[in-house]
């Protein structure tokens, strides 16, 4: 059955631009529409979330989608919103990237089942591999004119740019590839919609024209917003760079964290773009963080919701028991239940000192602990006066002067917390 894929896009705010008819179209039965990912990384990041949420949302509503690795123009670099050229990447790579994009695209997208409306993956090297440059300009390149190639915004855009050194012959020409992908695709897998951000209405609209041209059919385009934050910053970045679906380049306790630290504006716009949450269990969730903002019950559902779909459940239990660990009753016994990596993201940045196992087995007093030995604090007189005070802790019990630390409080057997106050933390490692 066809649901109304314009419709669901609306209401989540996810609709820029449509082509006319193209509402009609997608309700007269099941059609195919694709978006092309950049093969550039072997991951893929939340800024691509937009453009795969387009798509699972598309198959939802009983159509076709085709998620297209862009083997061929990932060799060129699209000049679309890009102040300089990329890197060029070789064939081995991009195979390898190509699986690993599809092997994230599967958390969304079903690849697997004997659905008509199964999603299908294909890379524009494999047909564009074997063209040779003078038949490409012969069938392709006459039928568009330089004039409405110079006419798009990316093209102008780069070339008026004062920063720029001007846009080279292989970047011009992006978009004549990019549209002869979507004319390919129109005859091989009568694919009659193409969608992506709006930054790539350009590309696409040329693609509809050469199917107009070449093929004497009708493509449609459809574009979504680009996201911003509300605060002006980049959306998809941290202090890091970017937040990658890859969990062994952003941990998925980060990536929750990313999306519970969004604000109540962001958060509100972020929980119908990047979930599969209804009209109504959206409306209600609003309602209630409205009631008591500082539960932030948004930022939860919605880390929630992203973290157990790009990763998995046991990933978002583990970073939402990791999140409230530093105000856990129980702390001691609870952070022995985190792996490493995830101990580490947790004290990110927090100072630390190496200490010889062998100290920590004979007992290492707090003066030496405080000041001494790691120089947490300025010195002896500053740690017994913080002692005395009652303002020292032990992994989050308090301790006086004459506690001595010991393996007994190694967590996972390699570091022992230690704080002055609520906000000063610092970390022994035992070696």
């Amino acid at each position: 059955m066809i649901k109304n894929f314009i419709e669901e896009l609306t209401w989540r705010g996810m609709i820029h631009d449509t082509m006319p008819g193209a509402d009609e179209h997608l309700m007269e039965s099941m059609r195919s529409a694709y978006v092309g990912f950049d093969p550039t990384a072997d991951s893929l990041h939340i800024g691509n979330l937009v453009p795969i949420m387009l798509l699972a949302h598309y198959q939802r509503c009983g159509h076709k989608p085709v998620a297209l690795v862009g083997g061929a123009t990932g060799m060129i670099g699209d000049p679309s919103g890009k102040s300089s050229e990329r890197n060029l990447l070789d064939e081995k790579t991009l195979r390898h990237n190509q699986e690993a994009i599809k092997g994230q695209l599967s958390h969304f997208l079903d690849f697997e089942s004997d659905a008509e409306n199964a999603a299908v993956l294909v890379n524009n090297y494999d047909w564009m591999k074997e063209f040779s440059f003078l038949e490409f300009i012969r069938d392709v390149g006459k039928h568009i004119t330089v004039n409405y190639m110079m006419a798009k915004d990316s093209v102008k855009n780069r070339i008026s740019s004062e920063s720029s050194e001007g846009m080279s012959f292989t970047e011009f020409t992006y978009q004549l590839v990019q549209g002869y992908d979507f004319l390919h695709l129109y005859r091989a897998n009568n694919c009659t919609i193409q969608m992506g951000g709006s930054d790539q209405w350009g590309n696409i609209t040329t693609g509809t024209e050469l199917i107009r041209r070449i093929g004497n059919g009708k493509g449609f385009a459809i574009t979504c917003p680009l996201i911003t934050k509300s605060d002006g910053s980049k959306f998809g970045k941290s202090e890091g760079g970017n937040v990658w679906l890859d969990a062994k380049r952003t941990s998925p306790y980060k990536f929750y964290q990313y999306w519970l630290n969004s604000s109540d504006e962001d958060a509100e716009k972020y929980i119908k773009i990047f979930t599969f949450l209804t009209k109504d269990e959206v409306e209600a969730i609003v309602s209630e963080h409205q009631e008591a903002p500082h539960m932030r019950i948004l930022q939860k559902r919605l880390a929630k919701e992203i973290t157990v779909m790009v990763h998995s459940q046991a990933d978002f239990e583990n970073a939402e028991k990791a999140s409230n660990i530093l105000f856990s009753k129980t702390f001691k016994e609870d952070i022995q239940t985190l792996d490493e990596s995830t101990f580490l993201d947790v004290f990110e940045g927090v100072p630390q000192a190496e200490i010889s196992k062998a100290e920590i087995d004979a007992g290492l007093d707090m003066i030496g602990a405080l000041a001494a030995k790691t120089s947490f604090l300025n010195s002896n007189g500053e740690a017994r006066r913080a002692l005395k005070e009652n303002s020292v802790s032990v992994n989050k019990e308090k301790v006086k002067e004459d506690y001595k630390i010991t393996d007994a409080d190694l967590i996972n057997n390699t570091y022992v917390i230690l704080n002055k106050g609520k906000r000063n933390t610092y970390i022994i490692k035992a070696v």
